[in-house]
């Protein structure tokens, strides 16, 4: 006779999709499996399934990571869910995780909009190609997330998550703002070149296979703007030497600025700025 463990919708079966699902599962799923709900009551009783959500359970325990908490809100918000907003976000690594509510999208405009533990939004435009998996969790793409925070988020806040997802290379597509700024620093430089009456640059202009942040074109002049986080492995800096010098071989100088010199060295920038820029005419 088979061990209760491996029969369809046995105990393996169910730790099985849990253990796909960060260790929930919803009745959903247990039902298609087999299991009645009684059964599934019984369980529930016998704690070998612990209640998240109306529908969606934890099996063994109720000790979920951020990935579980996330599934189990959208397993418990049906077909056609999301993870959203801040939640995506943090998912994505461009936000940091947060408690309370888990943010999930539903492509609706009917029913609540409130349930407990979970945010829910409703949408007319989530359509397939704002949605994919990371991690097995279904969630909205970089590029719909930023379109998702943008009105929640100030515009430093908005500029430092645009910024992560460029340094994690995600897909997100022209976040830029009507002057071409994609980050605050930017925006902060583009001030600067203003108030000492630099020529303006342009912005964000791709050169070979690299975008770069400004670029005098007639002096063929680029001025890269780092924050901190750009630099934080060993890779990345090599990365910018290695691009510097592919860029060099095209003809065009590299001068880079970090955030402190932006913002407490403007006149100092400007200098320099002006100098290369003669010394290229």
């Amino acid at each position: 006779m088979p061990d209760e463990l491996d029969k369809p919708g046995g105990d393996g079966t169910i730790s099985e999709i849990a253990n796909r699902q960060h260790g929930v599962i919803s009745s959903a799923q247990l039902i298609m499996l087999g299991i009645s709900r009684s059964a599934i009551g019984d369980r529930a009783a016998a704690r070998r399934l612990h209640r998240i959500h109306r529908g969606v359970y934890a099996v063994g325990h109720r000790r979920l990571s951020d990935e579980g908490r996330w599934m189990a809100a959208v397993l418990a918000c049906g077909d056609g869910a999301v993870l959203s907003h801040r939640s995506a976000a943090a998912l994505w690594g461009i936000r940091r995780p947060r408690n309370g509510p888990v943010d999930v999208t539903v492509p609706s405009t009917a029913g609540k909009t409130t349930r407990t533990g979970i945010a829910l939004h409703r949408s007319t435009t989530l359509i397939a190609s704002s949605c994919t998996r990371r991690l097995g969790i279904p969630v909205t793409t970089p590029a719909r997330t930023l379109d998702d925070l943008r009105p929640l988020l100030s515009q430093a806040q908005f500029s430092s998550a645009v910024r992560e997802a460029e340094f994690r290379r995600l897909q997100i597509g022209d976040q830029r703002r009507g002057d071409g700024a994609r980050s605050e620093l930017e925006v902060r430089m583009l001030s600067l070149c203003r108030r000492h009456r630099l020529s303006h640059p342009a912005v964000n202009v791709p050169i070979d296979r690299y975008v770069v942040d400004f670029l005098w074109p007639h002096q063929a002049l680029i001025v890269e703007v780092d924050g901190w986080e750009a630099h934080r492995s060993r890779s990345a800096f090599e990365e910018d030497r290695a691009r510097d010098a592919r860029l060099a071989v095209l003809g065009y100088e590299t001068v880079r600025f970090t955030w402190r010199q932006v913002t407490d060295d403007g006149r100092g920038v400007a200098a320099t700025i002006r100098a290369r820029l003669r010394g290229r005419c």
